[in-house]
């Protein structure tokens, strides 16, 4: 891992168009036709295999690949590599939601969830788009910047090598807690390095579409108490194991969010179903002035039955089904999950940073929370009790450049309606969402 020593240069000039939103994620096809027009450049670097700016970062001329260390943020050796089969697959997943998947549709899916080739496929297919999805509805419709910060590979390999045995003379708990402490912060070096790349950028927001979630955790603590306790554990062990790893990744990971203050930092919730004030979710769960997380919903309908949710720990919903954005090769795909309301979130973060560039992390997360559409069946589900309102928060944005930002949001719920509703015929009872590689959320 690289790290850099002494003064840095401020790469990059003022943005172009609006603000800056870093997207942390598995790539950026910064060729694409909706991205490009968009593209966040570092001015003070060019595409030499030189170190230009002096930061440490050959050739970021876009961002940065920190998942291999170079300045290429997309393999685009995986283009054009996968089968019909992946984005059929999401076609299919669409029509489930909306009601109108044929029985055929679904006996096909059935069946290639029973192939042993497919699914290996489709999680690396994920992978490769998951980032530009992400970016796209990031700057969608706005004046935003978007930066590429690769940190997960297309093909993601195990990162648990197990913990080494113990003498029995030890507490076996103790020792759980203590390996699960150097693992996440073995895991959140990386993390917290990008923190610094991100403010070293003075990037205005940084989108965080991963991480690890209770059940993955759950698997990777299992094979840690099997290693020290010389057994499998019981449910309640098991569950006791896998909240001390998902504690240390959430205190650990402190530090990367404290690496860059100035920045907001948008989190998803996470695709399990659960409540993260009971389970946990890293990095969602990081509480701090600059963070946020946020909840999946259909529109402004109804929660979506697959995020996860928490009054404590979850903060604020977002649409984040059947989200139609750029992928890789200049195509467009509908996705669904907090991994595509988090950026909703983001870059609504951004415009809200545009209308009033002297707001801080915790104004614009203020304006955010303080002007949701409120929803009855939000109440019980994220802390702001209700889904997010563009025009409200910019509104109130604006406004704050001549009062504070409380009076803002409170002159702004009354001089803007909420969003109007218009149901449709989707049915929540029978969505049965994507389950995307387990570092995606």
């Amino acid at each position: 891992m690289k790290w850099m020593v002494g003064l840095m240069l401020l790469s990059g000039l003022p943005a172009a168009y609006g603000s800056r939103i870093a997207v942390i994620d598995s790539g950026l096809d910064y060729k694409h036709e909706m991205i490009e027009r968009n593209l966040w450049t570092n001015q003070l670097e060019v595409e030499d295999r030189r170190d230009n700016d002096g930061n440490g970062y050959q050739d970021d001329v876009h961002g940065w690949n920190f998942a291999e260390q170079s300045g290429n943020i997309i393999d685009y050796k995986y283009l054009g590599t996968f089968s019909p089969d992946c984005r059929k697959f999401f076609d299919i997943q669409g029509k489930v939601f909306l009601g109108q998947a044929t029985e055929e549709e679904i006996e096909w899916v059935q069946t290639k969830f029973k192939d042993p080739k497919f699914i290996p496929e489709l999680s690396k297919f994920g992978n490769f788009v998951h980032g530009t999805h992400v970016s796209g509805i990031t700057i969608e419709n706005s004046k935003n910047e978007v930066m590429g910060v690769k940190l997960i590979p297309t093909e993601i390999k195990p990162f648990f090598d197990g913990l080494t045995q113990k003498s029995a003379q030890f507490d076996r708990w103790d020792l759980l807690a203590t390996g699960f402490s150097k693992l996440a912060a073995e895991q959140m070096k990386l993390l917290t390095e990008i923190g610094y790349f991100v403010n070293q950028h003075k990037m205005d927001v940084a989108n965080g579409s991963f991480g690890t979630g209770f059940n993955q955790a759950k698997m990777i603590a299992d094979i840690a108490f099997k290693v020290l306790f010389f057994r499998k554990p019981t449910p309640e062990e098991s569950k006791k194991a896998a909240g001390l790893f998902i504690s240390s990744l959430i205190t650990a990971g402190q530090s990367f969010v404290k690496a860059a203050p100035n920045t907001l930092f948008v989190f998803a919730a996470g695709n399990d179903g659960m409540s993260n004030d009971e389970f946990g979710t890293s990095p969602a769960n990081i509480k701090a002035d600059n963070a946020i997380t946020v909840g999946a919903t259909y529109k402004n309908e109804f929660f979506a039955p697959f995020s996860n949710f928490g009054v404590k720990m979850v903060d604020i919903a977002a649409p984040g089904m059947l989200i139609k954005s750029a992928i890789p090769g200049n195509e467009y795909l509908h996705v669904s999950g907090t991994s595509q309301a988090a950026p909703y979130v983001a870059k609504v973060a951004g415009m809200i940073k545009d209308a009033n560039e002297k707001l801080s992390p915790l104004d614009i997360k203020k304006i955010l929370m303080g002007t949701v559409d409120k929803k009855s069946f939000l109440s019980e589900k994220v802390a702001a009790g209700g889904i997010v309102n563009i025009d409200r928060a910019i509104y109130a944005a604006e406004l704050s450049k001549k009062v504070p930002v409380l009076i803002a949001v409170t002159t702004a719920k009354f001089k803007i309606a909420d969003a109007p509703v218009v149901k449709s015929l989707v049915n929540p009872e029978f969505i049965v969402p994507i389950q995307l590689p387990s570092m995606f959320r």
